[in-house]
């Protein structure tokens, strides 16, 4: 299995039962209503009891899903990186490089987390705040970010050199949005340090590659 695909394969739900389609409608209600409440008034609006009664579900049935807010908001984020990635794919970016491709890309997922300031804040601090309970929710926000990446490279079956330049691309970018939300760094300055970063995938290409 190419490398890609192996990635892809991980981005599954974390290894448990598979959810019935009621629970998956249930659990998008969930993140759909996670979603709505931190876009108003960022990580403290977004209280458990509110969740469940603005995605209609027991209290108990909510904390069966997701343990906490952190494990909730983390898991948001993977949602929202997923609906990017769709929007993503139907408008390919024009880059002649892979560099500059994966840079286009992660100022156009990066523009719009911008459109929505208080959920990506709250998005953000959740994966600040995680604790190793919830390793496999950051892990699915790691391997949906990993997966943007290698869609904009076009790559099927990466080298060890090209997904660790990768790992350290999606470092630089969670931690430039840090620093533009906590109002260290201008979006001018984000996107120079991207920019940057990506300029590893052209030292790690092997040569020609699909």
């Amino acid at each position: 299995m190419p490398a890609e695909s192996k990635v892809e394969a991980s981005t599954a739900r974390p290894a448990s039962s598979p959810l019935t389609e009621r629970q998956e409608a249930r659990r998008r209600r969930i993140l759909h209503a996670s979603a709505q409440l931190a876009s108003r008034g960022g990580f403290d609006a977004v209280q458990m009891r509110e969740v469940a009664e603005s995605s209609q579900v027991a209290l108990g049935t909510l904390y069966r899903y997701f343990p906490s807010k952190v494990h909730l908001l983390v898991a948001t984020m993977q949602d929202q990186l997923e609906h990017m990635h769709g929007t993503l794919r139907k408008k390919p970016p024009a880059g002649d490089t892979a560099a500059e491709r994966v840079a286009e890309t992660l100022m156009r997922a990066f523009r719009a987390l911008q459109r929505e300031p208080h959920l990506a804040d709250a998005m953000v601090r959740a994966l600040t705040f995680a604790d190793r309970s919830v390793s496999p929710e950051v892990d699915q926000v790691s391997r949906q970010t990993t997966l943007i990446i290698l869609d904009a490279m076009g790559l099927e079956n990466p080298t060890p050199e090209q997904l660790s330049a990768v790992r350290v691309i999606e470092h630089t970018w969670h931690s430039a949005l840090i620093t533009w939300l906590s109002g260290r760094a201008s979006i001018a300055q984000v996107k120079i340090d991207i920019e940057t970063v990506c300029r590893l995938i052209d030292l790690t290409e092997p040569g020609p590659h699909g």
